[in-house]
């Protein structure tokens, strides 16, 4: 170095170790220390510029926790207002509600009617009439699995709640077809067991609980027993077909595809309509296996392929849809043959 050297530094030089801090160097450059007081001197300059970073950077810190403090509180209070702000409250609302039942994007004709319904079943009120209806029909789109069994559950607890209070084992056996439909058939075997020990010996009403509590059973894959009560529904009211559409499809499950295809012609033959029938068999479809699917299939276009030819065009049969409308149809037909699938809803005549 210059300074071991006793060459002069420059000015610029003695500028640079002035402006630098390193002021006990630039004072033994200039000749005002010997180079044992440099020593010194400069171990006291070096510890107080190291505690003085160390309190430079304990600030900053403490700035810099404050400015993310400040960040974080105007993000808040800008989440709050919006939550606050009530155009954005509804449209949350809105979607959480859509969400809740499995509805997607809502024509803008129908949004104002369909909402209003959702709400009305996420408050637990049933639905008129003509509002199923139009929700079936006009806006089957928003007709979801969620929503109809929503609707299935609230139209069950009020027919349950009608039977508790007036003992009439009709609103039973309507209450057990609509229990079934919201996937709650434990609760249908609850009401049937009690509605069959009160409901004495008449033979319509009593082949109509067993029809119904048949169904509940199928549906929790209590086959033998759901074909005991078909048997003895049928029994009861050998001229009623809805013992006989539920055999047809108890026994094809146990895999006996003849003796179920002879129950579903008896059905038709005494008054089954020919397309529920139809939903009951694509229901029988789209709950079998591969395997037995297609052996139902080829069953059934063996034994009638005029009557069955429907088989041939069923989007379970792999055919390409062409028409997202027509396919959403299509699928919603589909969920309401699940639905109804060994529903026999009876009323008194």
């Amino acid at each position: 170095m210059k300074i071991d050297s006793g060459e002069q530094v420059t000015a610029l030089q003695q500028q640079f170790l002035a402006t630098t801090g390193l002021h006990t160097l630039n004072a033994l450059a200039d000749g005002k220390l010997t180079l044992g007081e440099f020593r010194a001197a400069a171990e006291r300059e070096q510890a107080a510029r190291i505690e003085e970073a160390s309190a430079k950077a304990v600030k900053d810190a403490a700035e810099s926790a404050e400015r993310a403090e400040a960040r974080a509180a105007a993000v808040k209070a800008t989440f709050a207002a919006m939550a606050n702000d009530p155009a954005l409250r509804r449209k949350r609302e809105a979607r959480e509600l859509r969400q809740r039942f499995g509805v997607g994007y809502v024509e803008s004709e129908d949004y104002p009617r369909v909402m209003a319904l959702l709400r009305q079943v996420a408050n637990r009120q049933r639905l008129k009439v003509e509002d199923v209806a139009w929700l079936k029909i006009e806006a089957d789109y928003c007709w979801t699995d969620e929503l109809q069994r929503a609707w299935h559950a609230l139209e069950a607890a009020a027919l349950t709640q009608a039977w508790e209070s007036s003992g009439d084992p009709w609103n039973v056996v309507n209450a057990s077809g609509h229990w079934r439909k919201a996937g709650e058939p434990e609760q249908a075997l609850r009401l049937t067991e009690a509605a069959l020990a009160r409901c004495g010996s008449n033979s319509k009403l009593r082949s109509a609980l067993a029809t119904t509590r048949g169904g509940a059973m199928r549906d929790l894959r209590r086959l033998d027993e759901a074909k005991a009560l078909a048997s003895e529904a049928h029994e009861l009211t050998s001229s009623d077909y809805r013992p006989c559409t539920l055999l047809g499809a108890v026994h094809i499950e146990l895999g006996d595809l003849l003796a179920g295809h002879a129950w579903y012609a008896k059905a038709e033959s005494l008054g089954a309509p020919r397309q529920a029938i139809d939903q009951e068999l694509r229901t029988l479809l789209v709950r079998s296996s591969d395997q037995e699917r297609q052996r139902i299939r080829e069953f059934l276009l063996l034994q009638d392929p005029e009557r069955f030819a429907w088989l041939l065009r069923w989007p379970g049969n792999g055919s390409p849809a062409t028409n997202s409308k027509s396919v959403q149809a299509k699928i919603n037909i589909d969920r309401a043959a699940i639905a109804e699938t060994g529903s026999h809803v009876h009323r008194p005549r």
